[in-house]
């Protein structure tokens, strides 16, 4: 009987990862998390809203194809790092144990040789850009190598995963410009910051109990039953720096349509998860793609009907 047979008979749902790939790839494909794409939409957002507001529409596909290419292998660097740094507390919660370097499956070397390809793949896809944004792309990556560490150190990760994780927002303004322009950078990062918050300290509630008995720290056990009041104010800050920044622009009235209904959706998620229950947390967790595919549909359309 084959692997995957084995795994379909235990009732393990198989991904695209055992179905499609080697066998000898798919845990690095599994370390840099590609089955599980919402990481590299909330990395990319920021910067596909950022790129919508100054590309021309004739431009406009390449660049998204351009940050989308380098949001998937930025995440998987950052995944990589994470699990580096983690492997050992890894192996004692159940939802990460069996992560390729928690399990062995690949070793600590063999990580950081992935890591390296990863970061030179995903760096060069900004490289034929301008001097500033590659400079910009290459501190980023020093933020995502310390975000694991905060973890150690601060009851606030989620609050550095924000300013690592909105970066692209900085980003696109400075590719297709050359400067990273206030009106249009700022509130773009401020907004992503706040919905950081939001969407990672509900995340963060799923392995609250094995967090706290390994020493890791997060929003989730500063917040404890006060959760919800903190990530509401979040979420204000969230929509009313997007609220804002489309009135600096004066970009048209869908925007703000969709801007609407992103609200809608986010409050919804605020209200409604049971942050005691892993699994509705990571449901709602992921359902931030949607959020983001909001807001971006609402600039294009802001743009287009001014």
């Amino acid at each position: 009987m084959s692997s995957k047979e084995r795994q379909q008979k235990k009732g393990k749902q198989l991904s695209w990862i055992e179905m499609y790939l080697p066998k000898e790839v798919q845990p690095y494909a599994h370390l840099a998390r590609l089955d599980k794409p919402i990481g590299i939409w909330l990395l990319a957002w920021p910067a596909l809203w950022s790129v919508a507001l100054v590309a021309d529409f004739g431009s406009l596909p390449k660049m998204l194809a351009i940050f989308g290419w380098w949001a998937v292998w930025i995440r998987g660097a950052g995944c990589t790092i994470n699990d580096y740094f983690d492997r050992d507390f890894d192996k004692k919660v159940e939802r990460t144990k069996s992560r390729p370097l928690a399990s062995d499956a690949v070793s600590p070397a063999q990580g950081l040789w992935w890591l390296a390809l990863q970061l030179l793949i995903g760096l060069g896809a900004l490289y034929q850009f301008n001097i500033l944004t590659l400079a910009l792309a290459i501190v980023h990556v020093l933020f995502v190598f310390a975000y694991p560490l905060m973890k150690r150190i601060t009851f606030w990760p989620q609050a550095f995963l924000g300013v690592i994780i909105s970066w692209g927002a900085l980003l696109g303004s400075s590719a297709l410009k050359g400067s990273v322009v206030p009106s249009i950078a700022y509130p773009l990062y401020i907004s992503s910051f706040f919905w950081t918050l939001v969407y990672d300290t509900i995340y963060a509630h799923q392995d609250k109990v094995d967090d706290a008995k390994s020493g890791i720290k997060s929003t989730a056990l500063r917040f404890g039953d006060a959760t919800k009041m903190w990530i509401t104010w979040f979420g204000v800050g969230c929509i009313a720096a997007l609220f804002l920044g489309g009135l600096i622009i004066n970009i048209g009235l869908p925007y703000y349509v969709f801007l609407a209904m992103a609200t809608s959706q986010l409050s919804w998620q605020i209200f409604t998860v049971d942050l005691s229950s892993p699994l509705d947390c990571g449901r709602k967790f992921e359902s931030n793609r949607w959020f983001g595919a909001l807001i971006f549909t609402g600039i294009l359309l802001g743009r287009l009907f001014p």
